[in-house]
């Protein structure tokens, strides 16, 4: 009697576990944090925009220069990269700049980024590099150029977002036209540079 007892309550204990197993391996229900979706991870990314910068370098310039700028960044991780910034400015805000002005830069530098909320994001740079500035005769023809500088992001979808970007960027030019003859004499400027564009990531 004792014996069929025992065997009884052991009998009942794994049959009052079980439904408790059956549970626990149930999948988590659709739209439950455990059943987000990641979002998928790009190695590269390129932007195409428009760009602003002034043009201290030029002696009686008036007016800043628009025009194009262009980069292609190589993530490493979630939140550091390598960018390639290049970019022409060839166009005058207004009248008044003597000659005929233009500015091209290839720059290159490391990248930190970070989603800020939900689907902004921001990022800052360090570029070193060169710049040239055309139709006024500077002296050197490239002079070497460098600066920092940010900006944020906001997704439209996985491949593609928005940006706008601004950075600080200094070269050195000889003075021109100096009445003191110190017509090559270095000439550090700093130049503010803005740009608004796409960004597609692939």
């Amino acid at each position: 009697m004792k014996r069929k007892l025992l065997l009884s309550i052991l009998a009942v204990v794994p049959a009052a576990l079980m439904p408790l197993a059956a549970a626990s391996q149930v999948a988590p229900a659709s739209g439950s944090a455990s059943a987000e979706r990641v979002e998928p991870s790009y190695k590269y990314e390129v932007y195409a925009g428009y760009g602003y910068t002034s043009l201290n370098q030029v002696n009686q310039s008036r007016y800043g220069l628009q025009g194009v700028n262009l980069s292609v960044t190589r993530d490493w991780g979630k939140y550091f990269g390598v960018t390639a910034d290049g970019a022409y400015y060839g166009y005058a805000t207004g009248s008044g700049n003597p000659g005929t002005p233009s500015v091209d830069t290839v720059l290159f530098g490391p990248v930190l980024h970070a989603n800020l909320y939900e689907r902004t994001g921001v990022f800052v740079h360090v570029l070193l590099g060169g710049e040239h500035t055309g139709g006024e005769s500077m002296t050197p023809n490239i002079s070497f150029a460098a600066g920092v500088g940010g900006g944020m992001e906001y997704k439209l979808s996985p491949h593609f977002a928005v940006r706008a970007s601004g950075d600080y960027i200094g070269a050195s030019f000889s003075v021109r036209g100096n009445s003191s003859g110190l017509g090559y004499s270095p000439h550090r400027s700093f130049d503010p540079r803005a740009t608004i564009g796409v960004v597609y990531k692939f």
